[in-house]
This record gives C-alpha cells, sequence and structure tokens, in this order.
C-alpha cells in the first residue's frame, strides 16, 4: 500500500469557502447544497478557521425543528462565524504524505486538514478522502 504519497493527490482543491464575515446562515446553506461536512474560513487567502456542520448543528435546532427557519436564524444571528468556527486551525503541506495526515486525523478530535502553501489555503483532506483512497489502495 503507497502511503508516501503526497496528500495534494487526494485532496479536494475545488473550495466552498467562507470569509469571517459571512453568516451562519449562508453556511448552513453552503453545508446543505454542497453536501459537505467542513468548509475553511478565510481572510483573503489566508485561512483563519475551519467550521464544520457540527459547530453549526451546536448552536441551532437544525435536526430537531427543519420546518421553522425562523428559530434557526433568530440563534444564526447572535452568533458569528469567528465564534462558532475552530480557530488556528492544524494544517498540513501539499507534500504531506498521506501517512502524516492519516496519523494526524486519527489522534485528533476533527476530519478535515486545510492544505496550505506558504500560508496561502490550496485545498483541504478529510477522512473521506483518506478511506477513499485506502479503498482504492484495497483493489489494486
Amino acid at each position: 500500500m503507497k502511503v508516501n504519497i503526497p496528500v495534494s493527490e487526494i485532496m479536494s482543491t475545488n473550495l466552498v469557502l467562507l470569509n469571517t464575515d459571512d453568516s451562519l446562515d449562508k453556511a448552513e446553506r453552503l453545508f446543505r447544497k454542497h453536501h459537505i461536512r467542513h468548509i475553511p474560513v478565510v481572510k483573503g487567502k489566508v485561512i483563519v478557521g475551519m467550521l464544520s456542520f457540527t459547530d453549526i448543528l451546536r448552536i441551532s435546532f437544525a435536526d430537531l425543528n427543519d420546518d421553522d427557519e425562523q428559530v434557526e436564524t433568530i440563534v444564526y444571528n447572535m452568533f458569528t462565524i469567528e465564534q462558532v468556527m475552530s480557530k488556528a486551525p492544524v494544517v498540513v503541506r501539499p507534500t504531506s504524505t498521506i501517512r502524516e495526515v492519516a496519523e494526524i486525523l486519527s489522534q485528533k478530535e476533527f476530519h478535515a486538514l486545510p492544505v496550505v502553501n506558504k500560508r496561502t489555503l490550496v485545498g483541504i483532506v478529510t477522512t473521506t478522502d483518506i478511506l477513499r483512497y485506502l479503498l482504492k489502495q484495497c483493489e489494486e
């Protein structure tokens, strides 16, 4: 099994991004529209945080009350993305190996890592990306 492959081979580069001044309502719409669980938060091209769908669920009634969007809007207006996101996320380089990334993800409580080249966000790698890669290796 090839585990010394650079993470740039499996990372997502077609990124959905949020800015710190975006609303949590916008964030939820992006999560649902793109069927994703993690969105990097940027200032320009520099990553300043990560917002997960779980972060949104912690402050909303999204799963319990899908019919009452007004309640969610009120709750979302009480917080900013900066208050809810994980700040100073752990990042990896495009040259980091899949093994290195898998080790980080297996030891931490998060499931996505921003991929940064010279402070510029260039991708994101998730536990799902790692699992897909491993499954592909099993087929070969």
